[in-house]
């Protein structure tokens, strides 16, 4: 069997496609929204960049590094699993803090959001006897996952769509144990789900919810707890997930909740028991990080500021964006190859960074760059993002807003 061949068969049809993707080599400057990268001969080159989910800056905070350096004393890593040696004070402490910022009697750690996800659905699915979820359309790769491994019943419903998700667990009859599943933020159209209603048609139903709410955490509500907390809804919601690795600056993901229900969660998920835990420097940053957020709005102001700048910048010269009241800024192109030229020009001649995002995280026919604005941005990145985009619209000829029937759902 040629094993090579088919491996290389495989490639040559992502690359006909123009979807095979390469990796930027960065070295990002403190304290700044630039970085150095590495070109694969070794040079480097110097850039801005505007697709980092270190969307308020914090990873190199002045509170988070100082956390980071004394942590040092403790070592690079944690030992081992929460269960066999790896469970330090520190660990615990930000769980009670997790826990505190989402009103929730308990929290959860995990090595990433996607993990949490995963092991987190994956018990309630199965674990909860003949178990129904009933999913969001738009639902992130993760939650696809754990739902689908739980071997649980699954019905989708329209993206957002209360009405539907109401009609779903109607038609339900049977007095099934329930679970609804949706993000409050979904990263590629930079939507705001109705979180209210859904919470109101998944409580009617007796349903159990469950809110990822990865890119909401930091940035939105009282606290920057994000949008459940926002909307007042902390009781009426059962499971917020979240991360520590976008607006928080670190890495990690956690689960918060009940007591109960996240012990459920620790005493059955693989995905946490099985893995080495965090290792104490980086638990040490990001409960620096949490602690900063819910006492200073300084970040979430700032950014707020300049993705209204940039939004309105991008609206003059054309650009088409999708229309959102979120931070994010999808910047459609369509064209999978025409959106990797952009990006290539982009960098090469006006020393913007952004990352081409096509199928399958997009439709087909949707390609995109999903804009992320900081309060490290300054005047000078956004005038040079804005005349950069010009020109390569300009050059490439791509759609003009109102010229691109947009799609974006698969």
């Amino acid at each position: 069997m040629d094993y090579a061949g088919l491996v290389d068969e495989a490639l040559g049809r992502l690359r006909a496609e123009g979807r095979y993707r390469v990796f930027a080599e960065i070295e990002r400057v403190p304290g700044t929204a630039h970085a150095m990268l590495r070109d694969p001969d070794g040079t480097t080159r110097s850039a801005v960049v505007w697709c980092s989910n270190d969307y308020l800056g914090m990873t190199a905070h002045p509170a988070v590094t100082a956390a980071m350096a004394e942590a040092v004393a403790y070592g690079a890593g944690s030992g081992g699993t929460r269960n066999i040696s790896g469970t330090t004070s520190m660990h615990v402490a930000l769980e009670r803090e997790l826990a505190a910022w989402h009103r929730k009697e308990a929290a959860l750690l995990f090595t990433s959001g996607w993990i949490a996800n995963l092991t987190a659905l994956t018990v309630l699915g199965s674990a909860l006897p003949d178990c129904v979820v009933f999913s969001d359309a738009a639902n992130h790769n993760s939650m696809i996952e754990g739902i689908r491994r739980s071997g649980a019943t699954v019905r989708v419903f329209r993206h957002n769509d209360a009405a539907h998700l109401e009609s779903l667990l109607r038609a339900e009859e049977s007095q099934r144990p329930r679970v609804v599943a949706f993000e409050s933020i979904y990263s590629m159209d930079g939507d705001i789900a109705p979180v209210a209603d859904l919470a109101d048609v998944a409580r009617r139903h007796d349903a159990l919810t469950y809110v990822d709410e990865v890119h909401a955490v930091g940035m939105y509500g009282p606290e920057g707890a994000g949008i459940v907390a926002r909307e007042g809804l902390e009781s009426e919601v059962d499971i917020v997930q979240g991360t520590l690795g976008k607006a928080v600056g670190a890495m990690g993901g956690y689960i918060t909740g009940s007591a109960r229900l996240v012990d459920l969660v620790r005493s059955y998920g693989a995905g946490f028991i099985f893995t080495t835990s965090l290792s104490p420097v980086v638990v040490a940053a990001a409960r620096a990080s949490v602690a900063h957020l819910r006492d200073d709005d300084a970040e979430r102001v700032a950014l707020q500021a300049r993705v209204a700048s940039v939004r309105a910048a991008l609206e003059a010269i054309g650009v088409p964006t999708l229309p959102t009241e979120s931070h994010l800024i999808p910047v459609i192109l369509g064209d999978p190859v025409r959106c990797r030229e952009a990006a290539r020009l982009l960098l090469d001649e006006h020393g913007v960074y952004v990352q081409p995002i096509d199928y399958p995280t997009v439709a087909r026919g949707t390609e995109r760059f999903r804009i992320t604005t900081s309060p490290l941005h300054t005047d000078a990145d956004e005038e040079a993002l804005v005349r950069g985009l010009a020109d390569v619209w300009e050059r490439l000829e791509l759609p003009r807003a109102g010229e691109l029937p947009v799609r974006t759902r698969s």
